[in-house]
Protein backbone atom coordinates (compact mmCIF):
# COMPACT_ATOMS: atom_id res chain seq x y z
CA UNK A 1 0.00 0.00 0.00
CA UNK A 2 1.18 3.07 -1.28
CA UNK A 3 1.51 5.25 2.34
CA UNK A 4 0.42 8.87 0.50
CA UNK A 5 -1.21 9.34 -2.34
CA UNK A 6 -1.61 13.50 -3.94
CA UNK A 7 -4.11 14.49 -6.18
CA UNK A 8 -5.83 17.56 -7.51
CA UNK A 9 -3.45 19.10 -9.41
CA UNK A 10 -3.48 20.27 -12.87
CA UNK A 11 -3.08 23.44 -14.93
CA UNK A 12 -4.40 27.08 -14.05
CA UNK A 13 -4.37 30.63 -14.44
CA UNK A 14 -2.72 33.27 -11.88
CA UNK A 15 -5.06 34.70 -9.74
CA UNK A 16 -6.78 31.34 -9.52
CA UNK A 17 -7.30 28.51 -6.87
CA UNK A 18 -6.65 24.84 -6.64
CA UNK A 19 -7.39 22.24 -3.66
CA UNK A 20 -5.06 19.70 -3.02
CA UNK A 21 -5.86 16.28 -1.19
CA UNK A 22 -3.65 13.51 0.18
CA UNK A 23 -5.43 10.46 0.84
CA UNK A 24 -3.06 8.59 4.03
CA UNK A 25 -3.80 5.31 5.66
CA UNK A 26 -4.07 5.23 9.46
CA UNK A 27 -0.31 4.24 10.11
CA UNK A 28 0.54 7.18 8.09
CA UNK A 29 -1.67 9.82 9.45
CA UNK A 30 -2.95 9.18 13.02
CA UNK A 31 -1.08 10.83 15.66
CA UNK A 32 1.38 12.46 13.44
CA UNK A 33 2.20 15.83 11.85
CA UNK A 34 1.53 16.66 8.25
CA UNK A 35 2.93 18.97 5.66
CA UNK A 36 3.20 19.84 2.24
CA UNK A 37 6.48 20.69 0.53
CA UNK A 38 7.09 21.64 -3.49
CA UNK A 39 9.54 21.17 -5.66
CA UNK A 40 10.97 22.75 -9.26
CA UNK A 41 13.85 21.21 -11.49
CA UNK A 42 17.14 21.92 -9.98
CA UNK A 43 15.93 23.23 -7.11
CA UNK A 44 15.39 22.04 -3.38
CA UNK A 45 12.32 20.90 -1.85
CA UNK A 46 10.53 23.72 -0.18
CA UNK A 47 8.43 24.10 2.28
CA UNK A 48 4.99 24.72 1.85
CA UNK A 49 3.14 24.53 5.50
CA UNK A 50 2.61 22.07 8.13
CA UNK A 51 -0.83 20.58 10.64
CA UNK A 52 -0.10 19.31 13.89
CA UNK A 53 -1.94 16.15 14.63
CA UNK A 54 -2.57 17.82 18.42
CA UNK A 55 -4.91 21.50 18.22
CA UNK A 56 -4.61 21.46 14.01
CA UNK A 57 -1.87 24.68 14.86
CA UNK A 58 -1.10 25.55 11.03
CA UNK A 59 2.92 26.85 10.38
CA UNK A 60 3.53 28.22 6.33
CA UNK A 61 6.47 29.31 4.22
CA UNK A 62 6.60 32.54 3.63
CA UNK A 63 6.22 32.47 -0.15
CA UNK A 64 2.72 30.83 0.85
CA UNK A 65 1.61 32.80 3.93
CA UNK A 66 -1.86 34.03 3.57
CA UNK A 67 -2.79 32.60 0.52
CA UNK A 68 -2.79 28.75 1.17
CA UNK A 69 -4.52 27.06 3.98
CA UNK A 70 -3.62 23.16 5.31
CA UNK A 71 -6.39 21.43 6.84
CA UNK A 72 -6.90 17.52 7.85
CA UNK A 73 -10.19 15.22 8.30
CA UNK A 74 -8.75 12.67 11.03
CA UNK A 75 -11.68 10.17 10.52
CA UNK A 76 -10.53 10.14 6.57
CA UNK A 77 -6.91 10.28 6.82
CA UNK A 78 -6.68 13.24 4.36
CA UNK A 79 -4.50 16.22 4.37
CA UNK A 80 -5.47 19.35 2.07
CA UNK A 81 -4.15 22.58 0.88
CA UNK A 82 -6.41 24.97 -0.43
CA UNK A 83 -4.04 27.29 -2.61
CA UNK A 84 -6.06 30.82 -3.82
CA UNK A 85 -4.45 33.72 -5.47
CA UNK A 86 -2.24 31.13 -7.52
CA UNK A 87 0.96 32.48 -8.98
CA UNK A 88 3.41 31.26 -11.60
CA UNK A 89 5.50 30.98 -9.22
CA UNK A 90 3.97 28.57 -7.33
CA UNK A 91 4.35 25.87 -10.86
CA UNK A 92 5.97 23.10 -8.61
CA UNK A 93 5.75 19.56 -7.72
CA UNK A 94 3.58 19.28 -4.49
CA UNK A 95 4.21 16.30 -1.98
CA UNK A 96 2.42 15.23 0.71
CA UNK A 97 4.60 14.70 3.77
CA UNK A 98 4.09 12.66 7.32
CA UNK A 99 6.19 12.60 10.29
CA UNK A 100 6.50 10.94 13.19
CA UNK A 101 9.42 12.96 14.58
CA UNK A 102 8.25 16.32 15.11
CA UNK A 103 5.46 18.52 15.51
CA UNK A 104 4.76 22.48 15.83
CA UNK A 105 6.60 25.04 13.72
CA UNK A 106 10.22 23.67 13.44
CA UNK A 107 8.92 21.14 11.16
CA UNK A 108 10.11 22.61 8.18
CA UNK A 109 12.99 20.11 6.56
CA UNK A 110 12.39 17.06 4.82
CA UNK A 111 14.50 15.26 6.88
CA UNK A 112 12.00 15.83 10.04
CA UNK A 113 9.43 13.36 7.73
CA UNK A 114 9.55 9.96 7.38
CA UNK A 115 6.77 9.10 4.78
CA UNK A 116 6.58 11.65 1.37
CA UNK A 117 4.09 10.85 -1.45
CA UNK A 118 4.77 10.71 -5.45
CA UNK A 119 3.99 14.39 -6.52
CA UNK A 120 1.00 15.91 -8.05
CA UNK A 121 2.17 18.54 -10.59
CA UNK A 122 0.75 22.33 -10.26
CA UNK A 123 1.33 24.50 -13.23
CA UNK A 124 0.07 28.18 -13.11
CA UNK A 125 0.10 29.79 -16.23
CA UNK A 126 0.60 33.65 -16.47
Amino acid sequence: QVPLVESGGGFVQAGGSLRLSCAASRRTFSNRTMGWFRQTTGWEREFVGSINWIGGSTFYGDSVKGRFTISRDDPDNTLYLQMNSLKPEDTAVYFCASSSLCSGPRCRDTSDYDYFGQGTQVTVSS
